[in-house]
This record gives C-alpha cells, sequence and structure tokens, in this order.
C-alpha cells in the first residue's frame, strides 16, 4: 500500500512516540504493525529521519545495536512530541472527513 503524502512524517513521529529507536527499528515496527501494509523504503525514510531531526522534533545519536552494530537512534524532543499531537488531530478531522463523504450515498 502506498503511503499518502505527508503520512510518513507522522508515523515515524508516533513510532518514535513508544521509545528510543533505529532507522531499520522504526521500518521494522511500521511493517509489522500493519501487517506489511506499510513498507517503507530506505530510501523514503533516512531521508525523513534528517528532515525530521532538521526541524528539531527528532533528537539523535550513535549507539550499538542490538546486533552490536553501530547505528544512529532517534527519539522524540518536545517539539516532537507537540508535532505529533497537532498531527494525529489534524488527521483525525480529515479522516472523519472522508468517511463523511465517502460514506454518503450514490456511488
Amino acid at each position: 500500500m502506498e503511503l499518502l503524502k505527508g503520512t510518513l512524517d507522522v508515523l515515524i513521529l508516533k513510532t518514535l512516540s513508544r521509545g528510543r529507536m533505529h532507522g531499520y527499528g522504526v521500518s521494522r515496527f511500521l511493517r509489522e504493525t500493519t501487517g506489511n501494509a506499510f513498507q517503507v523504503e530506505e530510501g523514503a525514510l533516512y531521508p525523513a529521519l534528517r528532515r525530521l531531526e532538521k526541524r528539531g522534533l527528532l533528537e539523535a545519536e550513535w549507539d550499538t545495536s542490538e546486533t552490536g552494530r553501530q547505528a544512529k537512534f532517534y527519539r522524540l524532543t518536545r517539539d516532537g512530541e507537540r508535532e505529533l499531537k497537532a498531527s494525529v488531530r489534524s488527521w483525525h478531522d480529515y479522516v472523519e472527513a472522508m468517511a463523511t463523504v465517502l460514506g454518503t450515498s450514490g456511488g
């Protein structure tokens, strides 16, 4: 399933609200949680992580992963938490409006 434009950022923020994680962990969580519906490619994930970090929504640090390899671990900042709350509200409003339109008769 292809992600709608603008959804990847909120999915990353929501995933990282669970705690510090490296990029592969974010990708794996999204894939497993959605039953493989969302398979985020590296070419989309890592630029999004860097973009969110540059905006001050994430902080990153190098550490050793569970496999013993060096990896960059990301976590939400306070600004990231605020952005997540606002984004979730916006998505709920969007879904509600879409459901209203799609639920109308005539088609």
